[in-house]
């Protein structure tokens, strides 16, 4: 069965998703994500002189097309960025080195643990990892917000071993550290503002909120006003990066596969005991025996690399 590139392009959903694109040697030669695969993958096939010969050269060699759709434009990030330093497609440019997108990194096995900027995601049950953020941008705003609110410190100083050895950094004086290098403040109560530090990055924001605006009022009925308004823009902050992370109840999800009129189907959703059949077909024209023989593969490992959430069970078809 051929691949009908007209055809398929018209079945294209306007969701959010990732895209692979395929030579005749079925080798992936390009790998790119949208916020919608319908108008960003028909882009590739018309006509415009707005193309660099870069992506003329990779049209032309373009012979068929898969697609795993994603919960969301980050989820698409995600996955484009695991695909690409799996695959190593020729024509991506970006992604193929040690770079990949942003990450907070919580030290979790230091004493007085810190929060870090990182781009290297290492799984060595050590460190425990936010993330991915769309920018760096948006790493150090959420940093910045989060030592306002919990005075995290950002030292190198190995601690407890280096108390009082220096002078407490410029941090501490601008309301941002509670100087744990001084000693100024216990491990016990140090540990439990990091554990808020982790809830806020965790998505719970709902405590937080109360106590900032508990704080607002009592200051305002103090007449500390300065301090009212100070607490007022910080809840103002914590409602802005709560609105942009906000997501309705997350689905029951599995790691499916199954083959239908010569297509293999991906990822499922379960959402309320249904299937969500528009989650994550991979459109194979007929399928040969190599293709077949990569499915179920490339199926499990594209949903294990996707760092969202790792499936409890996964589905595949049984040969009879």
């Amino acid at each position: 069965m051929l691949f009908d590139l007209e055809e398929e392009l018209k079945k294209l959903p306007a969701s959010p998703g990732v895209y692979l694109m395929h030579n005749n040697r079925d080798e992936i030669i390009y790998v790119g994500k949208a916020i919608s695969l319908k108008n960003r993958v028909r882009q590739y096939f018309q006509s415009s002189r707005n193309k660099t010969a870069k992506i003329q050269q990779m049209v032309s060699h373009i012979a068929w097309f898969e697609y795993i759709l994603t919960d969301s434009e980050l989820e698409a990030l995600v996955l484009e960025c695991n695909l690409i330093k799996e695959h190593r497609p020729r024509y991506n440019t970006m992604l193929k080195d040690d770079k990949t997108y942003p990450y907070i990194k919580a030290t979790i096995w230091e004493d007085f643990p810190r929060l870090l900027f990182s781009r290297d995601m290492k799984k060595d049950g050590r460190s425990r990892y936010f993330g991915p953020y769309t920018s760096a941008g948006a790493v150090k705003d959420s940093l910045e917000l989060i030592h306002k609110l919990y005075r995290i410190r950002t030292c190198n100083r190995s601690l407890p071993k280096d108390t009082g050895k220096e002078r407490p950094c410029l941090n501490y004086h601008i309301h941002q550290c509670d100087a744990p290098c001084q000693g100024y403040i216990s491990k016990e109560e140090y540990q439990e503002s990091f554990k808020g530090a982790l809830d806020f990055l965790g998505g719970h924001y709902e405590p937080l909120l109360k106590s900032l605006e508990d704080k607002m009022y009592d200051a305002s009925e103090k007449m500390e006003f300065e301090k009212a308004i100070e607490y007022r823009e910080l809840l103002n902050s914590v409602k802005q990066v709560a609105q942009k992370q906000e997501q309705p109840d997350k689905p029951k999800r599995y790691c499916g596969y199954g083959k239908s009129h010569g297509r293999c189907g991906g990822p499922g959703v379960l959402y309320q005991g249904r299937k969500d059949d528009r989650q994550g077909p991979f459109l194979h024209p007929g399928g040969n025996g190599r293709r077949k023989r990569r499915d179920h593969q490339r199926v499990c490992k594209t949903v294990l690399c996707r760092n969202s959430f790792y499936p409890k069970r996964s589905v595949a078809p049984v040969s009879h």
